[in-house]
């Protein structure tokens, strides 16, 4: 009963997200209101039973709001995409393409030969997953992820000009500690 109750919260949550996306009118309050509809999705699908793909959604979707409000902060003309705009454009094109696509799958959900359920379901639905997605190249996948990862540190160790130990001096002996740049550590 409470699992019910929560996927309709999560599921009203993210639809009304959604909704605020074309509703609200500047970058940067659509960006949040889209995180708070994908996070609300990233719930739903960890109640339905899936709760690895529920929190890489989840983690994803922080991730690339983040990342776009940086953007929108950093490179907008307007101040971090607060000044008022549209989302909406071409509204009756738009309207006749989402509701012949909405019609089009609403079709199909009652045209296509669903299978019966056949076995019990896995014990662990997060290998299930993995296994689905991935198959043979989950060895791969998670090595191109460690590499990824230690590409994306050295490129930024390498990218800085101090290091984390700079305001010790080069034999690490400099005490007490001397921020080289003003307004860190050592102010």
């Amino acid at each position: 009963m409470t699992s019910t109750v929560l996927l309709w919260v999560w599921g009203v949550l993210a639809v009304a997200g959604g909704v605020l996306v074309f509703i609200l009118n500047s970058m940067a309050r659509v960006t949040f209101a889209l995180l708070g509809s994908l996070m609300c999705a990233g719930a739903v699908v960890a109640l339905l039973g899936l709760p690895y793909l529920g929190v890489v959604i989840v983690l994803m979707m922080v991730m690339e709001m983040v990342i776009m409000a940086v953007f929108m902060i950093a490179y907008m003309m307007n101040p971090a995409g607060l000044m008022p705009m549209s989302m909406l454009h071409n509204t009756r094109g738009a309207l006749l393409i989402s509701g012949a696509v909405f019609a089009a799958m609403v079709t199909g959900i009652f045209l296509a030969p669903w299978p019966d359920r056949s076995g019990a379901p896995p014990e662990d639905s997060t290998v299930q997953v993995g296994m689905s997605l991935m198959g043979d190249q989950m060895l791969t996948m998670v090595t191109l992820g460690l590499v990824l990862l230690a590409t994306m540190v050295g490129a930024t160790v390498l990218a800085t000009r101090r290091g984390r130990y700079d305001r010790f001096g080069d034999d690490l002996d400099q005490r007490p500690a001397k921020d080289p740049v003003g307004g860190g550590v050592g102010r």
